[in-house]
């Protein structure tokens, strides 16, 4: 079975590389910022103490941005409220806003400040991106005046909305995106009345931009690359980890991998609030990419992608699991809660095996062979086939090898950050009703195992070797979208809140 897994594997790699030889290639930079943060956010400061605070990060993303540029970076992706932090009000929040323009106005506020008034923050980022020749990509906060005339104006006569911007090289404008799915305590911003979809294209490749929790909806994030063809996604991003499905650079890579796209995530690095986890991923692995619990200070990355990523045939997440027959383990199953959701698992009892779980429509499948079954330590396989409505609502399909944290089964699912024990070798599969799977392999102290696994056409993610690391986690984490909820994602997850990403 694994012969042919690597054969299949081998074929898609091949016609890949013959493909993407003659492509283009870029270099890009991702900065993981420790953001200076207001003393008294619920506090309303006058405009000069909001420029003075947003001017001290701005110091710190220009040395991030002048390294990357001198080290070949095209372009450069800083993180979701690195300008200003977070847990402001409505109120608060507006002495650090700007008036964005449409980038269709062809502006580079660097040579025209005044064009749109005052504008501070929006000429120090064109001047940086111009004077370094770099894209930058940046989330600051837009304003929009609205009066009686439009139903939907809020009581302050205003829109605020949580935004990207994207400079080029010149210093121009050329991308302005407002964040669709706000997390709980977002409340400062508004959400723009339809999602938008917002693309650029340069000579080294079409990109698309979307913010933080975007990434777990359909819109805008999967519509960009399904109907868009973006090659690279930007993603600014504010995100507290959540173990054991959703660290950031576990579920970055994935979505990466899932969605066949380069993913360039810029994270908040603040370690008191769980925020840490940036990377640059292409499609078949991680390039670079850090997790520092330990560290105050930033970190800059950077990677070399080609810049129109092969687009290797699409898996049938069905095609292999349907056709399996449950083997007879003996072994009773049991419930466990995996951030507020109720998974089926079976304990792994042996040092090897073959294990199927089910719930609902799903069924998933294991095959594994550990090096060594550990009397301390228990993995468990589960099911999840449900809507999950916690801090947001979403409907999952989930097939997990999990390490629990005690050898108690009833801590299966709970957060556990080491592991000891390694597996020799796995395959996971499951009956998903959705095209939307998104493969995740991650290794003791929150390490990703680049080159370790792969998944085949048919809908299996196995391992390629033994893996260097213990194992936390291997996911096959399913999104079906048509069965969210109907209630509005964005009254869902908080930037603040200590247990999910924003």
């Amino acid at each position: 079975m694994i012969a042919s897994q690597l054969l299949a594997f081998v074929v898609i790699s091949a016609s890949c590389v013959l493909k993407s030889s003659s492509l283009d290639t870029f270099i890009a930079a991702v900065y993981e910022h420790a953001v200076i943060l207001p003393s008294a956010p619920l506090h309303l400061v006058a405009r000069e103490e909001a420029l003075a605070l947003m001017n001290q990060n701005l110091d710190l993303l220009e040395g991030a941005i002048a390294s990357a540029a001198k080290q070949g970076a095209h372009i450069i992706v800083t993180p979701e409220d690195g300008i200003y932090g977070w847990n402001f009000s409505r109120e608060s929040i507006y002495p650090y806003l700007e008036d964005i323009p449409d980038p269709q106005v062809n502006w580079i506020p660097c040579n025209n400040p005044n064009r749109f008034g005052q504008t501070p923050v929006q000429e120090r980022l064109s001047c940086l991106a111009k004077n370094n020749s770099i894209y930058i990509v940046a989330n600051i906060g837009d304003k929009k005046p609205c009066n009686d005339s439009d139903p939907h104006c809020p009581p302050d006569g205003r829109y605020q909305y949580n935004t990207d911007v994207v400079f080029d090289s010149q210093g121009k404008l050329v991308a302005r995106y407002h964040k669709q799915n706000l997390f709980m305590s977002e409340e400062q911003f508004n959400v723009p009345k339809e999602p938008e979809l917002v693309t650029f294209d340069t000579t080294f490749g079409r990109f698309g931009i979307f913010t933080c929790f975007d990434v777990l909806f359909q819109d805008p994030a999967v519509t960009l690359v399904k109907d868009f063809h973006v090659d690279t996604i930007l993603f600014p991003t504010a995100w507290m980890n959540v173990l054991p499905h959703l660290s950031a650079i576990e579920f970055h890579s994935a979505w990466a991998m899932g969605m066949r796209v380069n993913f360039l995530a810029s994270n908040l690095h603040n370690p008191s609030m769980n925020m840490t986890g940036s990377g640059i991923y292409a499609p078949d692995s991680p390039r670079e990419f850090t997790y520092n619990m330990k560290t105050k200070e930033g970190k800059l990355l950077l990677s070399q992608l080609d810049a129109h990523p092969c687009h290797a045939a699409g898996v049938n997440w069905n095609s292999y699991a349907s056709g399996i027959e449950a083997p007879s383990t003996g072994n009773q199953e049991f419930k466990g809660t995996v951030f507020f959701d109720e998974f089926t698992f079976l304990e792994l009892t042996g040092v090897t095996g073959n294990y199927t779980v089910c719930q609902k429509d799903l069924c998933c499948h294991l095959s594994y062979k550990m090096l060594e079954k550990r009397s301390d330590e228990v993995y468990a396989l589960g099911a999840f086939d449900g809507l999950h409505t916690v801090e947001g609502s979403y409907y999952l399909q989930i097939c997990t090898l999990l390490k629990c944290k005690t050898t108690d089964l009833h801590t299966c699912g709970d957060s556990v950050a080491t592991a000891s024990t390694k597996f020799e070798m796995f395959s996971l599969s499951g009956t998903f009703g959705t095209q939307y799977v998104f493969p995740e392999v991650l290794l003791s102290e929150i390490q990703l195992a680049p080159g370790e696994f792969q998944v085949s056409r048919d809908g299996r993610l196995f391992s390629l070797k033994p893996l260097s690391g213990p194992v936390l986690t291997v996911t096959l984490f399913g999104r079906l979208y048509e069965k969210d909820s109907m209630s509005n994602a964005s009254s869902g997850p908080t930037e603040q809140a200590p247990r999910v990403s924003s």
